[in-house]
C-alpha cells in the first residue's frame, strides 16, 4: 500500500545545561526515512531501499545525545560558519584581521570548537503533498568562535517522493563576514564493513592540492594520470594505497575536488556512488564550486554506534563547499558575505538502485 509523507517530532535527549533536544522523523511515500536532531542539525539515521527493496541505514551515527555532544567526528552534522580549514585560523577582511579558534592543530576546522555542529537549532517540521521536511534556524552572535557579524542561518531539509533529500541553505549578516556551509554525513551504502569496494565517480578535472596540515597551496592539480582521477567510476580502494604525495598528506583521500570554475547557481552532479552488494546508489548534486571527498581515514575503531564498530574507512563523506582557506587565497571563489546580501547554497542527495 502506498504510504503517505509524514514529519513527526519527538524528544531526543537533554544536554548537560538542561537544554531539551528534539528529533524530527521524515518519511516519504516510498519508505525512505530519516531522523534529524536539533543538536547540530544532525542526520542520525537515513533508511533507503536496496535493489531488493529492503530498507537499510546508510549513514554512520551514534546512540545518544551524550555521545554526539562529547565525541562526534561531525557524523551527520551541519557545518558552519566555515566548512573545512582556514590556515592558522586567521583571515583579513576589509583591512581587519580576525583570529578564529584553532581546533585542528594550528588551523581552524569546520567552524571551530563550538561550530554549528554543536549548536542547538530551532526545528519546524512541515509536509506538502509530495514531501516532508524541517526548517532549521540558528542565530550565531557577533564574535562567535571569532567570526565577525551576527549570522542568521536557515537550512531546509526536504525529503520528496522522488527519493531526494533536498537541502537549501541561506544566511544573512549585519557585518561583513565569511560563510561556507555544508552537510557532513558519513555514508556506507552497505551499512557495514569498509567502503573500499564502493564505486565512485566525481566529474572533476582538478583538485586543490594541499601542504602539511591539509591547507591548499593555492594551485590546481589536474587529476589525469593520478589516483585522484574519478571521472570514470572506480572503486574507492583501487588507488587509495598508491604512492602519491597528496595521498600521503591526506592519509588517503581528504581533498577538495573542483567541479566548476565559477561561482553560480547551476545545480551540478558532484559525485555518484554505487555499492555492488546492495545495489544502492547515491548521487550528490550541488551549486557549490567544489566537493570535499573524505575516505574515513581518521576512523580508528574507537567509536561504536547502531551496533557497528566504526573501523578505519568504514564511511565516506562528500561535502559540497567553497574551496578550503578561500579567505586567504585570492584566486579561489570568494566566501565573503556582506550586509544586505543573502548567502544561498543547495545540496541534493538522490537515492536509487542499480
Amino acid at each position: 500500500m502506498q504510504q503517505t509523507v509524514s514529519a513527526t517530532q519527538s524528544a531526543y535527549g537533554t544536554l548537560e545545561d538542561g537544554t531539551q533536544v528534539n528529533q524530527i522523523t521524515l518519511k516519504n511515500a516510498h519508505g525512505v526515512e530519516l531522523d534529524v536532531i536539533g543538536y547540530g542539525g544532525i542526520i542520525t539515521r537515513l533508511l533507503t531501499p536496496d535493489a531488493k527493496g529492503e530498507l537499510g541505514d546508510i549513514v554512520l551515527g551514534l546512540d545518544s545525545l551524550e555521545e554526539y555532544a562529547s565525541s562526534n567526528p561531525y557524523f551527520g552534522a551541519l557545518i558552519g560558519r566555515y566548512g573545512n580549514r582556514i590556515a592558522n585560523g586567521r583571515f583579513t577582511l576589509d583591512g581587519t584581521t580576525y583570529q578564529l579558534d584553532t581546533n585542528d592543530g594550528v588551523n581552524h576546522l569546520h567552524g571551530g570548537i563550538q561550530g554549528f555542529d554543536k549548536k542547538v537549532w530551532d526545528m519546524q517540521p512541515f509536509t506538502t503533498d509530495s514531501s516532508a521536511g524541517v526548517v532549521l534556524t540558528l542565530v550565531s552572535p557577533d564574535d562567535d568562535q571569532g567570526y565577525p557579524g551576527t549570522l542568521t542561518t536557515t537550512v531546509t531539509y526536504e525529503l520528496n517522493n522522488d527519493n531526494e533529500l533536498d537541502m537549501r541553505f541561506s544566511a544573512t549578516t549585519d557585518k561583513p563576514t565569511i560563510v561556507n556551509l555544508t552537510q557532513h554525513s558519513y555514508f556506507n551504502l552497505a551499512g557495514t564493513g569498509d567502503i573500499l569496494d564502493h564505486k565512485l565517480m566525481i566529474p572533476a578535472d582538478a583538485i586543490t592540492p594541499v601542504a602539511e596540515g591539509l591547507i591548499p597551496t593555492g594551485e590546481m592539480m589536474p587529476v589525469e594520470g593520478t589516483p585522484f582521477d574519478f571521472r570514470s567510476a572506480k572503486t574507492i580502494g583501487r588507488d587509495i594505497g598508491g604512492d602519491h604525495e597528496q595521498l600521503r598528506l591526506g592519509l588517503g583521500y581528504d581533498h577538495n575536488f573542483v567541479l566548476k570554475g565559477q561561482d553560480n547557481e547551476e545545480l551540478v552532479l558532484a559525485a555518484r556512488v554505487s555499492e555492488p552488494t546492495t545495489g544502492r546508489v547515491l548521487e550528490v548534486l550541488t551549486v557549490e564550486p567544489a566537493v570535499q571527498f573524505y575516505s574515513g581515514n581518521f576512523l580508528d575503531g574507537s567509536l561504536t554506534g547502531k551496533g557497528v564498530n566504526y573501523a578505519h574507512r568504514s564511511g565516506f563523506c562528500l561535502e559540497p563547499q567553497h574551496h578550503p582557506d578561500s579567505p586567504n587565497q585570492s584566486t579561489f571563489p570568494s566566501t565573503v558575505l556582506r550586509p544586505g546580501e543573502t548567502y544561498h547554497t543547495r545540496i541534493v542527495y538522490r537515492f536509487s538502485t542499480l
